[in-house]
C-alpha cells in the first residue's frame, strides 16, 4: 500500500508561482514513476507531468511546457512540482499519483495505481 498526501496549493495572482509537494509512504518509493494530474471544475482530470524513477527523465503536458517543473527527492520519499508563471487557466485540484507497475513514462492516469487526495490551486486573474 502507498499513501500519498499533498500539500502547497492555495491561492495565487496570475504570473505567481507555486511549489507542490506530495510524500509519499508504504512502498518503496524509488520503485515507482510518479505523475501530477489535475482537474479543473466541469472537466476530466488531465496529465500534468511526471518523473521517472531516479528523476533524470520527465515529460509534461504541452499546456505547461517550460513554466512547471517535476522533480523528486527520493531520500525524503517527496516528488514536488514548481509552477511558475500560473495562468487563470491553471486553476484546478492538483493529485499526485504513483505508477508501482510502470517501466516507462506514462501520460494515462488509469495506469496510476495510487493517488492523493488533492490539493486546490487557484490562480487569480
Amino acid at each position: 500500500q502507498v499513501q500519498l498526501v499533498e500539500s502547497g496549493g492555495g491561492l495565487v495572482q496570475a504570473g505567481g508561482s507555486l511549489r507542490l509537494s506530495c510524500a509519499a509512504s508504504g512502498r518503496t518509493f524509488t520503485n515507482y514513476y510518479m505523475g501530477w494530474f489535475r482537474q479543473a471544475p466541469g472537466k476530466e482530470r488531465e496529465f500534468v507531468a511526471t518523473i521517472s524513477r531516479g528523476g533524470g527523465r520527465t515529460y509534461y503536458a504541452d499546456s505547461v511546457k517550460g513554466r512547471f517543473t517535476i522533480s523528486r527527492d527520493n531520500a525524503k520519499n517527496t516528488v514536488y512540482l514548481q509552477m511558475n508563471s500560473l495562468k487563470p487557466e491553471d486553476t484546478a485540484v492538483y493529485y499526485c499519483a504513483a505508477d508501482t507497475r510502470a517501466y516507462d513514462l506514462e501520460t494515462r492516469d488509469y495506469e496510476y495505481d495510487y493517488w492523493g487526495q488533492g490539493t486546490q490551486v487557484t490562480v487569480s486573474s
